[in-house]
């Protein structure tokens, strides 16, 4: 009977795994298909910004309410609702007839992503015990999410090219089908025990408007400009909101977010690592497609191709290495090394010539840079949920998640108008001019890279990376016993 009980654990994580690689992929896999979307609606550069943009945007303001939600109301029961929601508006997306359709799909994709995926990891913090086990799990996890951009590029141009851009959502159905069927043999409820039945719907509102804007503003900052009206006033408008959010929190008796949480040092320090990793990885892999594409001339399925080499390389560290170190080393020297090999990686990158190639300018930087990343998200999720009691285990997940999915929006807004402000408006800039833009970007995460590597050292705790160490040797010890 343990022996099946610890079956069905792993195959469990393989489930929440899978959802989460959908999760991932949507964010990358549209990308591909716009021109044949621009195609099919007749709409132009606009609308079709916007069925990237309304994933994201939903996705990244409802992240900490979806994983409160997934404390208060159970884990198993969100994760399902997260899971039908983005199901339902794939089917619906996909035989979308107009723009404003398949936006609206992909709105309510987002939100069914911003329940699903803290829920996910919440339910993988409950499930694996402390120590050796859970930095596997977290270990595959983060695997999954680094391989999951990477393979959208590819699948993307695969199915636009071969059967049509609506299967880039319908490919969606069946893997959440599957999952669906599978979520009441797989996994146990449960939910945080809270001693009111009190909502904090102040709280929700505010932080849920808040994040929006903001992550609305990120986006749209590059197009309008940093200092035009729309920009300013969208930022003031946060400001107001989640100063207003901070304090009802204080006030309230049953808080969306327990603001105590921030006190633990290392969950801090790991969510503004989170920040500065998502600000790396979203525009990393935008402008490696830029590069392929507009100066080496690879077509969409090329460049997804020349990018697996370094997604192979994150799957197999994360999944090889990372957990196995961090289970030996503890969290903060693991990460420390894995910001340490981005920033060569990306500054590497920055090298990249005019008249380039994959095996000259790509292929080794990505493999420095894939091996980082494989050792960054495994300590980072575990750095994310030190300390935090299984009661929180949501609020984490949700606080994480966000972290990254703002640092992304943030990071690829100050890149891109710092990369394009160089390029110019022309439409036929050289290679020349174009390289020097892109490679400005990477220089730019690169010094992201060796920030977050500044934080690691200097905010997360060593003491509470060593505890786990001692807690991960314990378990080890206790279980071969």
């Amino acid at each position: 009977m343990d022996n099946l009980h610890e079956r069905r654990r792993w195959y469990a994580l393989a489930l929440l795994c899978s959802a989460q690689f959908i999760v991932v992929l949507d964010s990358s896999v549209i990308n591909v298909a716009l021109p044949s979307i621009g195609h099919a609606f007749g709409v132009g550069q606009q609308a079709l910004a916007w069925v990237v943009s309304s994933y994201v945007l939903a996705f990244g303001g409802f992240l900490l309410l979806g994983g409160r939600l997934a404390d208060l109301l159970g884990r198993r029961r969100m994760f399902m609702v997260g899971l039908v929601l983005f199901g339902v508006a794939s089917l619906v997306g996909g035989f979308a007839d107009s723009a404003g359709v398949l936006i609206a799909a992909r709105v309510t994709q987002g939100l069914g992503a911003a329940v699903l995926s803290p829920s996910a990891m919440s339910i993988i913090t409950v499930t694996f015990q402390d120590g050796a086990e859970r930095n596997r799990a977290y270990a595959a996890w983060g695997a999954v999410g680094g391989a999951g951009g990477a393979a959208g590029v590819v699948l993307g141009g695969v199915l636009t090219q071969y059967v049509g851009w609506q299967w880039v959502l319908w490919i969606n159905v069946p893997i959440v089908a599957v999952c669906a069927l599978l979520v009441v043999p797989l996994l146990a409820e449960t939910r945080a025990g809270s001693p009111t039945r009190v909502f904090d719907f102040a709280g929700a509102v505010t932080v849920t408007v808040g994040l929006t804007m903001l992550v609305y503003a990120l986006i749209e900052a590059p197009g309008v400009g940093w200092g035009s009206v729309q920009t300013v006033g969208s930022l003031l408008g946060v400001l107001v909101l989640l100063t207003a959010f901070v304090v009802i929190e204080r006030r309230s008796q049953a808080p969306l977010v327990d603001l105590g949480i921030f006190r633990i040092r290392t969950l801090t320090g790991a969510n503004v690592v989170g920040t500065i990793a998502g600000g790396i990885v979203v525009p990393m892999f935008f402008f490696l497609s830029l590069y392929m594409q507009n100066v080496l001339h690879f077509d969409a399925i090329t460049t997804g191709l020349c990018l697996v080499p370094m997604c192979v390389v994150t799957f197999g560290t994360s999944l090889g290495l990372g957990s196995t170190l961090v289970t030996k080393l503890g969290y903060k020297p693991v990460l420390a090394l894995g910001m340490a090999l981005l920033a060569a990686g990306l500054a590497w990158f920055g090298q990249a010539s005019p008249s380039g190639s994959f095996l000259g300018d790509l292929f080794g930087p990505g493999l420095v840079a894939g091996a980082g990343l494989g050792l960054v998200f495994a300590p980072l999720f575990v750095a994310a949920s030190a300390g935090v009691s299984w009661q929180q285990a949501g609020l984490a997940s949700g606080l994480i998640n966000t972290s990254q999915q703002l640092g992304g929006a943030l990071g690829l807004a100050v890149l891109s108008s710092i990369a394009f402000a160089l390029i110019g408006q022309r439409t036929d800039a050289s290679p020349e001019v174009l390289t020097g833009g892109y490679t400005a970007a990477f220089f730019g995460t690169a010094v992201l890279a060796a920030l977050g590597l500044l934080v690691t050292v200097t905010v997360i705790r060593t003491r509470d990376s060593r505890t786990h160490v001692r807690m991960s040797r314990e378990t080890v010890s206790h279980r071969s016993s």
